[in-house]
């Protein structure tokens, strides 16, 4: 398993953006080449199904996931069951001493085709990790407009 772990500071409450960021069909606005929708259940809590559209036309891919965690406003938690995307993702929304909240993203990925994934995973993570980071803004600043 590999991990990746992005955070980012928002001006906007915690209840605001876990609002934002489980607001799936909204996740297209923050969240880079992504369209995201409910597949079972209320999207808002655990055994709900989520999938989500990844990438640009011939070079896109459909997430599926399970809700596994939900507590609101806190942290949301993901099962990532596809064929590309394998692993446990989770937002935690903290609120700030200041004010605002520190949105941190985590994922937990099983990385495919054995060695040569991993060797792959030196370039695609931190390529990763910098799409996540623009995403997080993205969000940051959303949240704090809507």
């Amino acid at each position: 398993m590999e991990t990746l772990t992005v955070a980012v500071d928002a001006q906007a409450s915690p209840e605001r953006v876990f609002a934002v960021l489980t607001d799936w069909p909204r996740q297209q606005e923050w969240m880079l080449l992504t369209r995201a929708w409910v597949v079972a259940g209320d999207g808002h809590s655990r055994g709900s199904r989520l999938a989500a559209a990844t990438g640009v036309g011939p070079l896109s891919f459909v997430d599926t996931m399970d809700v596994t965690g939900w507590r609101p406003p806190h942290e949301v938690e993901v099962r990532h069951t596809g064929r590309v995307v394998r692993g446990v993702g989770r937002f935690h929304v903290l609120p700030r001493p200041d004010g605002g909240s520190r949105i941190v993203w985590e994922e937990n990925l099983h990385v495919p085709l054995g060695l040569a994934g991993r060797i792959g995973w030196r370039v695609a993570g931190p390529v990763s990790a910098v799409f996540l980071r623009v995403s997080l803004r993205r969000l940051a600043a959303l949240a704090l407009r809507a």
